[in-house]
């Protein structure tokens, strides 16, 4: 089946070709860049289904046909996630006017964390509030965690099924999720991609009584408020900069102290979200850094593993390159690995699943017959 994937970014539209689940074309645009999801269509021959990605699935469990319903639902999701959702939702209007007849599969981040266990799913908060089990932690980055666990199992040459390990995605988006069985058990983000790590603009993790207070004393709104948390604060926030972790760390390099602290703050609060996630587990089989903090700055990487030495783990340098490797020292716990982030295959993989149950679209036997007619 010809699939084309469209990765809508916090920065970038990204579109790969997957054919029978093997990428045959890849390629990434500016995410404002006008026409990038016509060029995208048409930059490869007519596929057979579409996949995009959504930050934010609500209660979906699985990758969907595309419907005017399931938008409608997914429209409501948009305040929480607002970097990503609507691009996604403005992507698939796109698609459907583009390649009328071409089933579109919604893939959801949130849906690997859909099963979390109950302690981690549910705030502390009145039950008044979370008794339709709305206001709960939803988790994210699934589509990147669910790649990475599977790609670990096979340089491990081990089932996914016994596999305990953490997951850390790194990139202008952070979260560590702790993986048993193939299974997201926690994971660090939470109602909106804002919980965890210190990220590239977004803040992570503040203490709610610190956000009351700005509030009253600014004060602000809540509009401007979430403008802040989740566009300038992060990296950018404390630096003053774009972001971007390898620039906060060249001018830190150069004596800016503003950069310095931004960077240990960063990889403090990823420390200690990785630390977190393994006591969820009952033994570490792995650590696994994805995204493209991991990928193009792996010294930044082997910066946050090294004070990891209370789990046993053990990195040397790391040099960068374009291949999934085991980064840490023959004497460490447990091996940490590198993984790129191929959340264009699990799109793919996705839309197959979709179209084979045959909810709410055409069957992939279907999908097929239309394919070798043309």
């Amino acid at each position: 089946m010809r699939v084309l994937t469209l990765n809508p970014g916090s920065s970038s539209l990204k579109a790969a070709a997957v054919h029978d689940g093997t990428a045959v074309g890849w390629t990434a645009w500016p995410s404002d860049l006008p026409g990038a999801v016509h060029d995208a269509v048409r930059r490869w021959p007519r596929p057979d289904a579409v996949a995009v990605r959504f930050v934010h699935g609500g209660a979906q469990k699985a990758p969907a046909v595309v419907t005017d319903g399931l938008l409608a639902n997914l429209e409501r999701l948009a305040p929480l996630a607002p970097i990503h959702q609507p691009m996604s939702l403005e992507i698939t209007r796109q698609v459907r006017e583009l390649l009328p007849g071409t089933p579109v599969v919604a893939c959801f981040d949130t849906a690997f964390h859909a099963n979390l266990p109950d302690a981690a799913a549910h705030y502390p908060l009145p039950r008044a509030w979370t008794r339709q089990n709305r206001l709960r932690r939803y988790g994210f980055h699934g589509l990147s965690a669910q790649y990475a666990v599977r790609r670990t199992a096979e340089l491990l040459g081990r089932p996914v099924a016994e596999l305990q390990l953490v997951c850390a995605h790194v990139g202008a988006g952070v979260s560590v999720t702790a993986v048993r069985g193939g299974r997201s058990v926690d994971t660090s983000m939470g109602f909106t991609p804002l919980e965890g790590p210190a990220m590239a603009t977004r803040s992570g993790s503040v203490d709610p009584g610190l956000l009351l207070h700005v509030m009253k004393t600014a004060p602000m709104s809540p509009d401007e408020m979430a403008d802040a948390l989740y566009h300038r604060s992060g990296l950018a926030g404390m630096s003053g900069t774009s972001g971007d972790l390898g620039a906060v760390r060249a001018v830190a390099a150069a004596g800016d102290p503003d950069a310095a602290l931004a960077v240990a703050v960063y990889s403090h609060r990823l420390r200690r979200e990785i630390g977190a996630a393994a006591t969820r587990l009952g033994r570490l089989d792995a650590l696994v850094f994805t995204g493209g903090v991991a990928e193009y700055q792996p010294e930044a990487v082997a910066a946050v593993a090294r004070d990891l030495g209370v789990l046993g783990l053990r990195v040397g340098a790391l040099a960068r390159a374009d291949a999934d490797r085991i980064v840490s020292r023959p004497d460490s716990a447990a091996p940490v690995l590198v993984i790129r982030t191929r959340e264009d295959l699990e799109l793919a993989r996705g839309a197959e699943a979709a179209l084979a149950s045959g909810e709410g679209g055409p069957s992939r036997a279907r999908v097929a017959d239309r394919s070798e007619a043309r």
